[in-house]
C-alpha cells in the first residue's frame, strides 16, 4: 500500500503563490508517475500537472489553464512531488489531490488539500 500525504494548501489572495507537496511512502514501491489533480463541486476531477519517469527529471504535462503559472517537480530520493503555483486566480480554487502510479500498475490517491484563492 502506497501512502500519500499532501500539504501546502490554504487561503491566498489572487496573484499570490502556494507550493503543494506530496510525499509517497510504501514498501517495494517504484513510483512511475506522480501528479496533481483538482476538483470542485459539480465538476469532474481534472489533471493539473503530471510528471512521469523512473529516473532523471521526468516528463511533465500541464493543463492549458495552468501552464506558465504552475510548475511540477519531483525529488526521486524523497518520493516527493511539488506543485509550485503562482499568479493564482479564483478559478484555481479547488481540492487538490496527489496521484501516484507505481510500476506494478497500481494507482493511489491522497486525501486532498484545499486551495482557496480570494479575489
Amino acid at each position: 500500500q502506497v501512502q500519500l500525504v499532501e500539504s501546502g494548501g490554504g487561503l491566498v489572495q489572487a496573484g499570490g503563490s502556494l507550493r503543494l507537496s506530496c510525499v509517497a511512502s510504501g514498501r517495494n514501491s517504484r513510483i512511475l508517475r506522480m501528479g496533481w489533480y483538482r476538483q470542485v463541486p459539480g465538476k469532474e476531477r481534472e489533471m493539473v500537472a503530471d510528471i512521469v519517469g523512473l529516473s532523471g527529471g521526468g516528463r511533465t504535462v500541464y493543463a492549458d489553464s495552468v501552464k506558465g503559472r504552475f510548475t511540477i517537480s519531483r525529488d526521486n530520493a524523497l518520493n516527493t512531488a511539488y506543485l509550485q503555483m503562482s499568479s493564482l486566480k479564483p478559478e484555481d480554487t479547488a481540492v487538490y489531490y496527489c496521484k501516484v502510479n507505481v510500476l506494478s500498475g497500481g494507482t493511489y490517491w491522497g486525501q486532498g488539500t484545499q486551495v482557496t484563492v480570494s479575489s
